[in-house]
């Protein structure tokens, strides 16, 4: 996960843990082909008329947070390019505020309202999937293509084979049926292989529109011979994640499949993670990779251009942290977000306060 993307996700899980009990929690979202104008209009008219009547009408908390929009509108000449969100509120007594101008994709949805909890609906789609994965299930009976992503399973497509079960006849014509059912066996696993080509590596041959991953599901004689008989894209074949027990070719089964793979998706998404905190333990340990740890060590390091991979735990939070990554990539350097939910994510927070870099040089 991108540092950027990581921090976007943070702050809407903030968001959407807060609550109140009363209505005085203020959302406003705006399209990017708003004007300001459009947006500020009712904040400042439920704003002077919050400043004329009585705590009942408006409570000071809900006066708080519209102050606190109008001021943030406020600051704006235009809608930024994809929209603009600012959330505002007084949450168990302390003042809670986020503003969101340099968003992945456009805000499809404007609003304007106060309640007890954000409404975050119109941001649901702004987080673009961490990961995509392909998923196929082919059986002797039919196939069935989807998608797995943060969203849940997306079915693509499901259909049905003309391949024959096996004849209970003996002699020459048996022998001729098996020869034309494994032709048609072959020719029917190349379709899904092509089928799962087109849908899932774009046209230019690279993975923009693709996938980061492929699980493969079916029973095991099906599944053993589709990789040894079909003619799998060798990009398909690299992506492969795991082959799957699974009894149907429907959208069940594509579920059923998304399910099994769960946990090697999970440790394939770490692995490159893991490869990364494995180096800089080694660096720390043996001084064979030159190496920085804490706040200030990596600073100083940035300071020299020599951040060549800068790691940073989920469980810290802070501006701080989002200028070292932003810098890092201005260096030509890269960001590994390193979770702290397994047992080298937490050692990584405990012994160097989850802040780390593998350097280009040593610096004094």
């Amino acid at each position: 996960m991108s540092l950027a993307n990581y921090e976007l996700h943070e702050r809407l899980a903030r968001l959407s843990n807060a609550s109140a009990d009363r209505d005085v929690l203020v959302t406003v979202t705006v399209r990017p082909d708003e004007s300001i104008g459009e947006a500020r209009q009712p904040v400042e008219t439920d704003y002077a008329e919050a400043t004329q009547l009585d705590e009942r009408s408006f409570p000071t908390p809900l006066v708080d947070a519209l102050e606190t929009v109008r001021s943030r509108l406020n600051e704006y000449d235009d809608i930024p390019d994809n929209g603009l969100a600012i959330y505002a509120g007084v949450v168990d007594r302390d003042l809670v505020t986020a503003t969101f101008d340099d968003l992945p994709i456009p805000i499809e949805e404007s609003r304007y309202e106060h309640g007890n909890e954000f409404d975050l609906t119109p941001l649901e789609d702004v987080t673009e999937p961490e990961s995509t994965y392909g998923l196929v299930v082919v059986e002797r009976g039919g196939a069935a293509l989807g998608r797995l992503d943060d969203e849940g399973v997306e079915p693509v497509e499901t259909f049905d084979s003309d391949v024959p079960g096996k004849s209970s006849a003996g002699g020459q014509s048996a022998e001729r049926f098996e020869r034309d059912r494994e032709r048609q066996k072959r020719d029917f696993f190349d379709e899904v292989a092509e089928r799962a080509e087109l849908e899932f590596l774009d046209s230019g041959g690279g993975d923009e529109d693709g996938i980061d991953g492929m699980l493969l599901g079916g029973t095991t004689g099906t599944v053993e011979n589709f990789r040894e008989e079909a003619d799998l894209d060798h990009r398909l074949e690299d992506a492969l994640v795991g082959e799957f027990a699974v009894e149907y070719a429907t959208e069940q089964g594509l579920r059923q499949l998304a399910e099994k793979g769960e946990q090697a998706i999970d440790e394939r998404d770490r692995r490159d993670v893991r490869e990364t905190l494995e180096t800089f333990f080694e660096g720390v340990r043996d001084d064979d990779e030159p190496v920085a740890y804490g706040v200030d060590e990596v600073d100083d390091a940035l300071e020299y251009d020599a951040v060549e991979t800068l790691l940073l735990s989920t469980a810290l939070e802070g501006r701080e942290l989002q200028e070292l990554g932003d810098r890092t990539v201005d260096q030509g350097g890269e960001t590994v977000v390193v979770p702290d939910d397994f047992p080298d994510g937490e050692r990584f927070v405990e012994a160097f306060d989850g802040v780390g870099a593998l350097l280009r040089f040593p610096i004094d």
